[in-house]
């Protein structure tokens, strides 16, 4: 498979990722996915704010964030966010401390 090809793929695999948190599992909480998978919605938002300051282009938390959740942060979470239990905390404090910031 060539690099163009590969690119195009991996692009309509974030998409649908994304497409899929956003419009069809809105209310699976990042939470669950940090203390399960050891990421959320956050997180792609990171690493896509990263991939653009890669490249030369400046992009802020905000609009990051804005492109993962399909509206502003703060919206979101009004919207779909619950509270979480003590024992939730915890496991996200771990995963969290275990997985932020690490480079693959």
């Amino acid at each position: 498979m060539d690099d163009a090809t590969r690119t195009e793929l991996e692009a309509a695999a974030f998409r649908a990722l994304v497409h899929h948190l956003m419009v069809k599992r809105p209310e699976v909480q990042n939470i669950d996915l940090m203390n399960l998978g050891g990421f959320c919605r956050n997180c792609l938002s990171r690493w896509y704010q990263e991939a653009a300051a890669e490249r030369g282009l400046v992009m802020s938390k905000e609009e990051a964030r804005e492109i993962v959740y399909g509206m502003p942060y703060a919206a979101w979470v009004a919207q779909n966010q619950t509270a979480a239990d003590a024992g939730k905390q915890a496991a996200f404090q771990q995963a969290f401390a275990e997985n932020v910031g690490k480079k693959d």
